[in-house]
């Protein structure tokens, strides 16, 4: 072998050693990696809530609440979270960069509840589990935590007729209802047509207010401009953020009628003492919390959820979901003492400011 021929050979070999220890280096260090990536992010769940401004419960109540169950049951285990701030795209975008993360579930609460289909498809196929909070997502969803929406509108619909009393076989009322994009507001919608047709006059204007406060005002003050200040004589509004709305419209046209609502946010019970709005509907945001967060951690460790999903639904595209669905509770004046006061969800002091001392007092709240 001639020295020339040699010196190729053993660059060669040399090469070739040097990179296969690279490449051995380069795998011991990717292992872990690549490991991670296949099998996701085994501590942390993605939560996933819609807007900010229609009500302030999302920030208050659900995110805390579910933040402080997973730790409690998952010591290691930490929330990654975002709100959609009332957009379809972002809350995409927010789901694509959890997958891209590896989380191996989200708690969804989605904005457009129709357009989520592909999104829960996709994660599926990566293995990724998701729990539909509060609203039934589209798709193949694990599980669902949520409240029975029709019979919140049923309550709803019999809390309007007890505000207007004997009054209610002669009375002509105004309905605002949620999203139509929401399987919510439809079911809330149904309950309350339920319980209400044929035990009032009529529903003389129905529109959706789109879970946004301006628009329902603005819904509000076109009613009182089709039908006159004497043309109806109560509301139904599908949520606090557009009753409080609606309650300032008809306030500035001199207008004084039943006008409910739900979520039970503070200010709306503000507006229950003082007179302003009839009721709220309180749904108990810590059972529900807590719930979606036992799913999640079930889920994330592989255990069976059966006995804690009681019950199934079905949604659009996908049947017999596993569910756990909670009771919600009419709130009139007479009930804070006994709701969301005796929950600890408010403390008497957070209600009765100066402004609402003196109604406070009349209702006997101290």
């Amino acid at each position: 072998m001639n020295a020339r021929l040699r010196r190729v050979i053993v660059s060669t070999a040399g090469l070739a050693l040097a990179l296969s220890m690279t490449a051995a280096c380069g795998k011991a260090g990717g292992d872990k990696k690549d490991s991670a990536t296949a099998s996701g992010d085994s501590t942390s769940i993605g939560l996933l809530l819609p807007e900010n401004a229609s009500s302030v419960r999302y920030e208050s109540f659900d995110k805390p609440f579910i933040e402080a169950k997973v730790k409690s049951l998952c010591a290691s285990c930490k929330v990654l979270y975002n709100n959609a701030q009332g957009s379809a795209a972002k809350q995409k975008q927010q789901f694509d960069t959890l997958l891209a993360q590896g989380v191996k579930v989200i708690i969804l609460d989605a904005y457009n509840a129709e357009s989520t289909q592909g999104w829960v498809q996709e994660a599926a196929a990566k293995g990724v589990k998701v729990v539909a909070y509060d609203r039934l997502a589209t798709g193949p969803v694990a599980a669902y935590a949520s409240f029975d929406n029709e019979k919140v509108g049923e309550l709803q619909g019999q809390a309007l007729l007890d505000a207007l009393g004997p009054k209610a076989p002669d009375a002509d009322i105004v309905m605002i209802n949620g999203d139509e994009a929401d399987p919510n507001a439809a079911q809330f919608k149904a309950g309350a047509h339920k319980v209400l047709d044929g035990k009032i006059k009529k529903v003389v204007y129905e529109q959706s207010g789109q879970w946004d406060p301006i628009i329902a005002g603005q819904k509000a003050a076109a009613a009182v401009t089709q039908l006159g200040k004497n043309g109806f004589q109560a509301v139904y509004s599908a949520n606090d953020g557009m009753a409080g709305a609606i309650i300032t419209q008809l306030q500035g046209s001199g207008i004084k009628v039943p006008v409910g609502g739900q979520d039970a946010g503070l200010d709306a019970i503000q507006r229950v003492v003082n007179g302003d709005q009839a009721y709220t509907i309180y749904k108990a945001y810590k059972p529900l919390a807590d719930t979606a967060a036992e799913l999640a951690v079930d889920l994330l460790q592989g255990k069976d959820i059966k006995s804690l999903a009681t019950s199934t639904v079905d949604s659009s595209t996908d049947k017999n979901i596993p569910a756990k669905l909670l009771d919600a509770k009419v709130v009139t004046k007479a009930d804070i003492a006994q709701t969301v006061v005796a929950d600890g969800l408010y403390k008497v002091s957070d209600i009765c400011t100066a402004d609402y001392a003196a109604a406070c007092a009349a209702a006997g709240l101290k």
